[in-house]
């Protein structure tokens, strides 16, 4: 392989270290990456309970986008402070200003084996739409993809094992009662990782990376990266919010009056074009929909009357829910209530997702079952970072209060009256997880 991008591998695995979600549930996560094979760079890297499409999609986009600094971070671990051509590549990119040394590398080909979440549907529609050749493997052949195998197995080992809740191949590599030991959460592992792929991976000497003319010299992945650009160039790929939906997991649908219906919730919004044939006669006339599995409060339709523009529908019932939840609590409290309606649904995932929140239940309450905190951690940990909706209803003023205090007052006349503290005037901006 002579130039970075040429061929990139990804694949997935789950992860030898112990994770705390929410409510106590402590759990493996499934480590999903993409390694360069020409310069061995980690091109991106996302930790996830399950691995899905939406995923590998995720991993393309930060393939093309500069790892910006983050807050703690060393100033060494600037991409103007190592051996990248930082201010060539500045002047073409101006997003590297204040980038991590990491490279940005554009994928001519992935390589894939056949998992779900690879050969779906979502993933080779992200590909064409970026213009990357995709290319699975045979069935049973590991071997053809080794390169992101022997990564992943090297972050299994040169990271992992020095991280909090490391749990070894079997039970003789770890030790009592890992699970009531001080653990990370899931976004500080991610955090953790990120870090390692651009301090330690990128700046180490890779085996694999030596010149043909010097094969006692081996090179680390930045330096190799540098090298090879000088002859094969650099291409910015700027993603905007819309190529971001582009790679989300797709549906097709009718629009109806009530507006789009998906797993038994109602998505709607003011530019739906209602009751009309799409024009897309392979699909019977229904529209193109994109949805985020790990946030369902809304939907995108394709606006195919258009140019290809996108509409955005908001779910009906959106307020129901105290904070973002996915497809995999919605399909858990629908699976409960098989004849429910869309808004009984709603309320028990909203039960669900607040009991969550609260923490373990004291003694007296009724217990809920491990695969509801499985549930309700899981959908904690894969939700983005969206300002939550408030379900708090308007409180009783003190006028409200007033006649309910005489009557009291009549029915126990002998009996010493209570202070009455009128409660507060209800408040939108008003966190609802805060306690009083």
């Amino acid at each position: 392989m002579f130039a970075p991008g040429e061929v990139v591998q990804i694949d997935s695995t789950p992860l030898d270290v112990l994770v705390r979600f929410d409510d106590g549930v402590v759990g493996k996560v499934e480590l999903t990456g993409m390694v360069d094979v020409a310069t061995r760079t980690v091109t991106a890297a996302v930790l996830r309970p399950t691995t899905k499409a939406v995923d590998a999609s995720v991993l393309l986009a930060r393939t093309v986008t500069p790892e910006l600094m983050r807050p703690g971070w060393v100033d060494a671990m600037r991409m103007s402070r190592s051996v990248l051509p930082h201010r060539r590549l500045l002047d073409i990119d101006e997003r590297l200003e204040h980038a991590a040394a990491k490279p940005v590398i554009v994928p001519e080909m992935i390589v894939c084996d056949h998992g779900k979440a690879f050969i779906s549907r979502n993933f080779r529609a992200s590909c064409r739409f970026l213009e990357i050749d995709f290319q699975p493997t045979h069935k049973a052949s590991p071997f053809q993809k080794g390169h992101v195998e022997k990564m992943l197995d090297s972050v299994g080992t040169l990271f992992a094992q020095f991280v909090a809740g490391y749990t070894g191949r079997s039970t003789d590599h770890r030790g009592r009662d890992l699970d009531k030991k001080p653990l990370w959460s899931l976004p500080e592992v991610q955090e953790l990782l990120d870090e390692w792929l651009v301090a330690e991976w990128q700046n180490r000497e890779h085996d694999g990376l030596r010149d043909p003319l010097h094969p006692g010299q081996s090179f680390t992945p930045n330096e190799k990266y540098a090298a090879l650009i000088e002859a094969c160039g650099y291409v910015p790929v700027a993603l905007s919010a819309q190529d971001y939906i582009e790679l989300l997991p797709s549906t097709w649908r009718a629009v109806n009056d009530y507006g789009i219906k998906i797993k038994r919730r109602t998505y709607d919004g003011p530019g739906l074009i209602r009751r009309q044939h799409s024009g897309i006669r392979e699909k019977k006339g229904l529209w193109e929909v994109h949805y985020d599995p790990y946030d369902i409060s809304r939907v995108w339709v394709r606006n195919h009357h258009g140019h290809g523009e996108w509409i955005e529908a908001a779910w009906k019932h959106l307020r129901h829910a105290p904070v973002p939840f996915g497809e995999l609590a919605w399909d858990h409290a629908a699976r409960g209530l098989p004849q429910g309606t869309e808004t009984e649904i709603a309320d028990a995932v909203a039960t669900l997702l607040t009991r969550a929140h609260a923490g373990p239940e004291p003694s007296t309450r009724k217990k809920r079952s491990p695969r509801d905190k499985r549930v309700a951690a899981r959908t904690h940990a894969a939700s983005p970072s969206t300002p939550a909706v408030s379900r708090s209803e308007p409180a009783p003023t003190a006028k409200a209060v007033k006649p309910a205090v005489e009557q009291a007052a009549a029915e126990n006349e002998d009996g010493p009256l209570a202070e009455v503290i009128p409660l507060g005037l209800f408040d939108p901006l008003e966190d609802p997880w805060r306690r009083t």
